[in-house]
């Protein structure tokens, strides 16, 4: 008997844009404003780095992920976003949530993981310089890059697993996006080990990629000091500043909407505000960061834009 509670439809119920015909064009637009913006910013970026041999560095190869994985977290967001608004439609298909959910946390794992990885590369350069060519070679490079983006895999395939083999008896989504915590209040059986293993994987990432910031900033601050040229120290303070502001956006975005879902009284249109900010701000501003931060990936940005956009 207790088997015909469960919900085994496809078809989820949203209730999550509840726009007015007069809003609806606005929020279109804004939406897909947004999105074009994030597209043009990241493209730019990555083809910059692709497009310049004299780019095809260590620091560069790694800095080469970050927009591939913002591109993966908006393009999920906002691909499903601005359809919904459009069409005004109310529900979705269950497999399409998982697919959205699977890769916004791909890219919520993936951002920390690369910019541990951009930490360690700075850590080696600043204060290793000697070994910086023994150690970061094409071949290690390719080794951190591919552990990074496995980690992300496994990792999330196994939190979906277990998402998977629940049954669900609820079908309504009110969250503006689909994710682990969003899919698990469909569920209406026990989510224990899902709740074990997803804290388990949030604070494994926090661990490693905190852990790495503290450990090979700290290292960098004592070589900066201990350095008596001037241009080393300001062109070592500079990265710092870069790879800091771009990490302390994200875990603050990231944090509140993780503790969010386990504080009850957190006021709704807060945790979607945060929820969204997370998949908007931090792939809109990191380009424009790196860009405007990283001399070499400005004057090499300036030169594409002019040779390879207004001429053409």
């Amino acid at each position: 008997m207790a088997q015909s509670v469960y919900n085994t439809s496809s078809v989820l119920m949203l209730n999550r844009f509840n726009l007015s015909s007069e809003t609806v064009f606005p929020a279109f637009i804004f939406a897909t404003l947004s999105y074009m913006i994030i597209l043009f910013c990241n493209l730019i970026l990555i083809l910059t780095i692709v497009l310049n041999k004299s780019l095809h560095q260590p620091m560069y190869l790694i800095l080469l992920n970050l927009p591939i994985n913002d591109l993966i977290g908006s393009s999920a967001f906002f691909l499903q976003t601005i359809g919904e608004i459009l069409t005004n439609r109310k529900t979705m298909q269950y497999s399409a949530c998982l697919a959205q959910a699977f890769f916004i946390h791909i890219y919520a794992a993936g951002t920390v993981f690369i910019l541990s990885a951009m930490a360690y590369d700075r850590y080696i350069a600043i204060c290793c310089p000697l070994k910086y060519n023994t150690v970061m070679t094409y071949a290690n490079i390719m080794r951190i890059i591919t552990i990074v983006w496995m980690s992300c895999l496994v990792l999330i395939t196994v939190l979906f697993f277990l998402l998977s083999r629940l049954p669900r008896c609820r079908s309504e989504l009110t969250h503006p996006y689909c994710d682990n915590p969003s899919l698990l209040a469909l569920v209406c059986a026990n989510t224990t080990i899902n709740n074990i293993y997803g804290l388990l994987i949030s604070a494994l990432s926090q661990v490693i990629s905190n852990g790495m910031m503290l450990y090979t900033y700290l290292q960098i601050l004592v070589a900066c000091f201990r350095s008596k040229t001037a241009d080393t120290k300001a062109k070592a303070l500079q990265t710092c500043t870069t790879h800091l502001t771009v990490f302390l956006l994200l875990e603050c975005l990231g944090l509140f909407t993780i503790i969010s879902y386990r504080i009850k009284n957190v006021s709704p249109h807060l945790r979607w505000f945060m929820g969204v900010s997370t998949l908007v701000v931090p792939p809109t501003l990191n380009p424009i960061i790196y860009g405007l931060k990283t001399k070499e990936i400005k004057v090499k940005v300036v030169h594409f834009i002019r040779n390879k956009i207004f001429r053409s």
